[in-house]
């Protein structure tokens, strides 16, 4: 009785915080008219209409997915791998001033957006590198850094340096020890940073409004600049886009979820693999 009392518990808590998105979602299928309602419409008609309007009435909002897809991907995939040898670097041959250099690293990811946007716009504009993939790509990738590397390096940790020393006697070469007998063994780690930093650029506004430009835009972009029109809030717009645009970070997190779990709780429970 107890245990089904809790589990209700769970549930409950789990739909109240879900109610939010549940609604968004629902009223991407209503019309103006149905989601301004008052008292809400529960029981509705639902229509595509939003939808066929958002891709055939908005030019621009191919180009914007792909490019939060291109540009969320690309930066992970760019960061995650960097951190892994950073990490690797850290952990076994631990330079002097290791703990320092981490607190460092970290540091970086304290800063709010706001706090650096002003030298890195005067940069970008100096180097002329404004509404340029590769410059936005780059820079999310060094955002995106400093966690990688502080979730890596404590993955790492927990492998037993023993497997290095093996590979190494057996005549393997440290690319071998690294990326065939070390790097599968933090697997979980490896997985856990990229959906975090996958998150990360793929809500990323700021940053993208400032130092990127119209052949750069995403969809946190398309938002911001689309939620007015015709003299108040396009809800259906909002609903419709919001819609679409959390699919892929929930695919994602639906299908490593359990690596996400290992990658919030790592460093709770450390123990030689």
């Amino acid at each position: 009785m107890r245990s089904a009392a809790y589990h209700a518990l769970l549930w409950l808590i789990a739909l109240v915080f879900f109610a939010p998105v549940a609604w968004i979602v629902l009223s991407a299928f209503k019309s103006r008219d149905e989601i301004l309602a008052a008292p809400p419409k529960l029981i509705f008609q639902p229509t595509l209409d939003n939808f066929r309007a958002l891709f055939e009435g908005n030019a621009a909002f191919a180009t914007q997915f792909l490019n939060s897809l291109v540009l969320s991907i690309t930066a992970v995939v760019i960061a995650v791998a960097v951190s892994f040898l950073a990490a690797y670097c850290f952990s076994r041959f631990k330079p002097k001033g290791t703990d320092f250099l981490m607190f460092l690293l970290l540091s970086v990811r304290m800063l709010p957006g706001p706090a650096v946007i002003l030298p890195v716009f005067l940069m970008y504009a100096a180097l002329g590198w404004k509404d340029n993939h590769v410059a936005l790509v780059l820079f999310y990738a060094m955002f995106s850094i400093p966690f990688s590397v502080w979730i890596l390096k404590g993955f790492l940790d927990g492998v037993s340096i023993r497997f290095d020393e093996t590979g190494r006697a057996n005549g393997g070469s440290w690319l071998h020890v690294i990326f065939r007998v070390v790097m599968p063994q933090v697997k979980p780690g490896l997985i856990a940073a990229l959906i975090f930093n996958f998150i990360f650029v793929w809500n990323e506004f700021l940053f993208n409004f400032v130092i990127g430009g119209r052949t750069t835009q995403n969809i946190p972009y398309a938002l911001a600049v689309g939620t007015y029109s015709d003299g108040g809030l396009n809800w259906t717009f909002i609903a419709t886009l919001t819609t679409i645009y959390i699919v892929p970070p929930i695919l994602a997190i639906y299908a490593f979820q359990k690596y996400l779990l290992v990658g919030m709780t790592f460093g709770t429970v450390r123990g030689e693999v």
